[in-house]
């Protein structure tokens, strides 16, 4: 069986931060497929390292008023 995803959906109210449970705005495409979602306070945060190590990073944080 294989699941397929759809990378580049948009992230929902429903998609809460790994790291604090809010909003979710960023996600985070890791070597393997995992995937890792962050707020607007914590995809900034960690974005230095997240850049040198993620696959991809999906940045909604422009919906943000």
């Amino acid at each position: 069986m294989s699941t397929s995803v759809i990378d580049d959906a948009a992230l929902t109210a429903a998609d809460r931060c790994d790291r604090c449970g809010a909003q979710a705005y960023v996600r985070v495409t890791m070597p393997g497929g995992s995937q890792l979602l962050f707020c607007a306070h914590h995809g900034k945060e960690h974005a230095d390292k997240l850049r040198q190590v993620a696959l991809k990073i999906h940045d909604e944080t422009s919906r943000i008023s």
